[in-house]
């Protein structure tokens, strides 16, 4: 048998070692099971158990906003850090406000309204120390492209202005049912490979759609595939403004140059940090001096004086384009979780404490709400401003609420200060900051490890790029879903062999010198037991032993007797794969062979007891192991030999 000598049982096939069939539970205790494993796995309840009532409260309180546990342990040296941290996030919100909500198509002064408000919620309830809150380009561009495919920006302001406060509304109700509802697994289905060629080809866009300040152009497409944007651009060429061309070039240039300085050099982090705002200076500084804004370079200009005032009764849930809000607010929602939750947990990593998810859906929910009620748009944790704040040494979340003391200060005192700055400016800073989400790197890398992983990349870049955000993003959320729906459907099998001077039984496609067990077929089932896979798995079983009775009979080796089911990775089963196995088990009959199982787990064998495919298996024919399975079998085969032998030698000498 292989490389392994076996000692056989000297007097009976069946194991003295059983599987264990699981005691019956009550159907409450189970559903209740399932139900925590499914919603609760993290045991967020814990730490309430066997404490007091007022300790319970207190936990309570601290759970929905845990600014109360680290408050009371704040130190100075935590403010000095977090002031400065605060300070320099303000330095590089401000412009990017101003910039993204350029991108959205609303009113620019709503860029520092979204920067002001909700990080003073989120200090209060969320879990991040790092996460800088803000606007970001994506969510900006989807909230433009939506909204815009249905009302003008220009034509109804507006409408197109408490649409958006709308979408942002019910994006927050949206993020904080998810956390509520325990539902942040539903923001898993978008993978990794689809967040990557999403946010790339959403940069891509973004950078195409910063054409228009960078050429100083008046008319745009309001498309936003690459196609259009480039008919847009070049069948306006002489409308080009040389001026406008030439300094946001400039710009670019220094911002550029910033960024690739503060990368090569960590410790000078402050300088790409302050980049943006230098430039939005000097550039208004340079307007105002030379009048340029009446040599064709657009500005700003006036920005509205005091801080948000409230947009509760702008909320619209009877007009006509209510489901354009809800469409725009649900899918901003998503992209702006999956983001902000990714960008969260990445910092934690390095700083090794824990966020809960669900916690921070229900923050971000909770800031976007209250955002939408305070002339606010949608808001998240935006990967560069987080670097930033993590970088310059954030010990808390106080960093956002310094942040915001901060945009609150401008609010009330600078806004006039930005009448000169010119839109081209925004421009670079926009393309600046995007051109960091294109990581090429990362996709050679998907295409290094999986190679559907990277089509799922691709697809989510191309479907931005030559169609639109809502295509490249359902593109690849489709292909993702179908992939899961493959691994579910089609799940691996493999052929086990004996790894040669071991009792280990692995796959002989991993393993290309383990060895055939004469007389014995090895499989194991890689996956769960469901009606979508039932079907699949009696086929592909039934063609492994086709495949092995020719190789046997090609080979001249003693005939299959035995198919071992290792069945150590089917987590579950359903009654549509009991009905397989009992049909797997007629036709390993019909053939003259013998079903054996090895290792099936506790549901499995809790249904197959309850389905009676026990006794019609036979106790003795399941084991714990592989190893012990294949010593039964051998244990047959050789009882069966010694048989055949007796009874030759007995016939001779009767003759």
């Amino acid at each position: 048998m292989g490389n392994v000598d076996y000692v056989y049982p000297s007097a009976n096939v069946e194991s003295s070692r059983r599987v264990a069939i699981p005691p019956p539970q009550p159907f409450i205790t189970t559903l209740k099971n399932s139900l925590k494993e499914t919603f609760f796995p993290d045991d967020p309840l814990r730490q309430f158990k066997n404490q007091p009532a007022s300790r319970k409260l207190v936990l309570g309180i601290q759970y929905v906003f845990p600014i109360f546990e680290w408050a009371p342990r704040y130190t100075l040296d935590f403010l000095k850090s977090d002031l400065i941290s605060g300070i320099t996030i303000a330095s590089l919100a401000i412009p990017q406000g101003i910039s993204y909500a350029k991108l959205a198509n609303l009113p620019p002064i709503l860029g520092l309204y979204s920067s002001f408000i909700p990080p003073l919620v989120y200090a209060m309830m969320g879990s991040s120390r790092d996460l800088a809150v803000g606007t970001v380009a994506v969510a900006s561009l989807l909230t433009a492209s939506m909204l815009g495919a249905e009302i003008n920006a220009t034509e109804n302001p507006t409408l197109y202005l408490h649409l958006a406060f709308t979408a942002t509304f019910f994006a927050g109700v949206f993020q904080a049912l998810l956390g509520l509802l325990r539902l942040g697994f539903i923001v898993d289905f978008l993978s990794h490979a689809t967040i990557v060629g999403f946010m790339a080809g959403a940069a891509t866009v973004v950078c195409l759609q910063q054409l228009k300040g960078i050429l100083g152009l008046e008319h745009f497409t309001k498309g936003t595939d690459i196609v259009s944007v480039m008919r847009s651009v070049f069948s306006q060429t002489h409308e080009w403004r040389w001026e406008s061309g030439v300094l946001g070039c400039c710009f670019l240039f220094f911002l550029l140059t910033t960024r690739y300085f503060s990368q090569k050099k960590p410790k000078f982090f402050w300088i790409s940090a302050m980049a943006p705002l230098t430039s939005v200076i000097l550039g208004s500084v340079l307007v105002y001096l030379t009048h340029a804004e009446k040599h064709g370079v657009q500005v700003i200009g006036e920005l509205k004086k005091g801080l948000n005032p409230l947009s509760f009764g702008d909320l619209l849930f009877v007009s006509p384009y209510l489901s354009t809000a809800f469409k725009t607010g649900v899918i901003t929602a998503i992209i702006a979780l999956a983001e902000g939750i990714a960008v969260g947990r990445s910092f934690s990593m390095f700083k090794n404490y824990h966020i809960d998810g669900n916690k921070e859906m229900i923050a971000f929910g909770m800031m976007n709400i209250a955002g939408s009620c305070t002339s606010c748009y949608l808001t998240t944790g935006p990967f560069s401003r987080s670097a930033v704040n993590y970088n310059s040494g954030c010990k808390t979340a106080m960093s956002n609420i310094v942040m915001a003391i901060a945009v609150m200060f401008t609010l009330l005192f600078l806004t006039p200060l930005f009448h000169y700055t010119p839109l081209v400016v925004l421009a670079a800073i926009i393309i600046a900051a995007m051109l960091g989400l294109i990581k090429y790197e990362e996709a050679i890398h998907l295409w290094k490890v999986d190679k559907f992983d990277f089509v799922v990349c691709m697809s989510a870049y191309f479907g931005v790029v030559f169609g639109s955000v809502e295509i490249g993003l359902v593109l690849a959320v489709a292909l993702s879903i179908m992939r899961v729906l493959l691994f579910v459907a089609r799940p691996k099998t493999f052929m086990l062999g004996n790894v040669p001077d071991s009792l280990a039984y692995r796959s002989m496609e991993q393993y290309t010198n383990a060895s055939n067990i004469p007389g014995i077929l090895i499989l194991e089932i890689d996956a769960p037991i469901y009606f979508a896979n039932s079907n699949y798995l009696r086929e592909r079983i039934a063609r492994w032993i086709d495949e092995e009775e020719d190789r046997v009979k090609a080979a001249g080796e003693s005939s299959l007797q035995y198919v071992i089911l290792n069945m150590a990775a089917v987590g579950n089963i359903d009654t549509s794969g009991i009905s397989m196995l009992d049909e797997v088990k007629k036709i390993i009959d019909r053939r003259g062979l013998k079903l054996v199982l090895a290792n099936p787990g506790s549901e499995v064998m809790k249904k197959m007891h309850k389905s009676e495919l026990i006794e019609k298996i036979g106790r003795e024919w399941i084991h714990l192991t592989v190893g012990e399975a294949v010593g039964a079998c051998n244990f047959m085969l050789h009882t069966t030999k010694s048989d055949l032998v007796k009874e030759k030698s007995g016939a001779w000498d009767k003759v």
